[in-house]
């Protein structure tokens, strides 16, 4: 089983997240969002350089010699020293940055600047590999240069890979759609041949901005979109169930003024941890709300009849029966957006820990191949040198 979480780069600011909390023995990669794409060149280029190589942590010098990786990439870097297996991927694109994929696909010389661009950041920063989000490919042109991009992209990771002595696999995963009409936008068969797996972003199906009515957020069976079809959509485009990687939430998403799941809403009830109608699961459930569990759909959602509030995500008890899904369908495993939503690993309400102890708990994750730690052309001293 494959263990997948994302981690943002904001998530140290006003979240006081950071990459020591994340639960490393329950994982196998980590998705770092985001990446940023300059449209009018093609060149990846990392998004915050603060949080991502510059920010001193406990333990940093301010002495060093030479030039030096810091930040969130040199604490992930030490987390590979210390958990072998675990490799860490740089996400490029998610919702914000998405727009800029259209012009660079589209052309050959962009594309290259992309391509390479990309993989001088996995060298220098110390990365087992690239996630695209592209959120979402258009039908026809746009799907077709989708499929040029991630070509590329693989064999320039296989040649980069080549000249490693330890010649790892670097890997090449993309974020996707559960919508049945994004599914149908894409060569998904064509993509596959270059792509090791698929994270589905099985989240967000319904919200209080674009939903007529309150509904379930991440339902594995039923209603407009859900888990199971998105799954056999793929499967039956190609993709083996060993490469489908089931995405969950840990965060809920508010309807006000509802009696309910199905029933009509007005907004999102005015509040959230960091915006409106968004919770951290951590905070979940709200006082005075209760938690309720949809065996038929496989979905949860808590609901407080006096503020007439429901809340959509995933409680242990929904998490357990996604885990089992996963499992009895033969799929590859489980990924979250985002760490910094979770409860600590230490307890069991932590989703995370509930899904991989359903698996079989740690010892069940695939650990069977270890990360990369050597990178002899990084521009940075510390990590050229281990």
């Amino acid at each position: 089983m494959k263990s997948f979480v994302y981690f943002v780069n904001w998530a140290v600011y006003a979240r006081k997240h950071f990459v020591p909390d994340l639960p490393a023995e329950y994982l196998t990669h980590i998705l770092y969002a985001f990446a940023n794409v300059r449209p009018e060149t093609g060149e990846v280029y990392l998004s915050d350089t603060w949080s991502d190589t510059d920010q001193h942590f406990e333990g940093d010098s301010w002495n060093d010699t030479g030039r030096n990786l810091y930040g969130n990439f040199k604490q992930l870097y030490l987390l590979k020293q210390k958990y072998p297996w675990l490799k860490v991927l740089l996400s490029i694109g998610g919702w914000t940055y998405s727009p800029n994929f259209p012009p660079v696909a589209s052309d050959p010389t962009r594309r290259t600047k992309f391509v390479s661009s990309a993989i001088n950041l996995l060298k220098n920063l110390g990365l087992d590999g690239l996630d695209v989000d592209w959120e979402y490919p258009k039908p026809g042109k746009e799907a077709a240069d989708y499929v040029s991009l991630l070509c590329e992209l693989r064999q320039a990771l296989d040649q980069y890979a080549r000249s490693v002595q330890s010649q790892p696999r670097l890997l090449l995963t993309i974020a996707t759609s559960c919508a049945p009409e994004n599914i149908r936008a894409m060569q998904v068969a064509a993509m596959d041949r270059y792509v090791d797996f698929w994270n589905l972003m099985a989240y967000d199906f319904a919200g209080p901005a674009w939903s007529t009515t309150a509904g379930h957020q991440a339902n594995v069976y039923g209603y407009q979109y859900s888990v199971d079809a998105a799954v056999e959509m793929y499967r039956g485009a190609g993709v083996h169930p060993t490469k489908i990687i089931v995405g969950m939430p840990l965060y809920g998403r508010a309807f006000g003024d509802t009696d309910g799941p199905m029933h009509e809403h007005h907004g999102d009830g005015g509040s959230g941890t960091w915006e409106s109608g968004v919770f951290d699961y951590k905070v979940l459930p709200c006082p005075g709300a209760t938690e309720y569990f949809d065996g038929h759909a496989i979905a949860s959602y808590s609901y407080d009849p006096h503020k007439r509030v429901m809340i959509t995500y995933d409680t242990p008890q929904c998490a357990k029966s996604k885990a089992r899904y996963i499992r009895d369908k033969g799929l590859g495993g489980a990924m979250w957006w985002e760490s910094s939503g979770d409860v600590s690993i230490s307890t069991d309400r932590s989703i995370i820990r509930t899904v991989v102890d359903e698996f079989g708990g740690p010892g069940v994750l695939d650990k069977s191949e270890k990360n990369c730690l050597q990178y002899p052309e990084s521009v940075y001293d510390n990590i050229r040198s281990n």
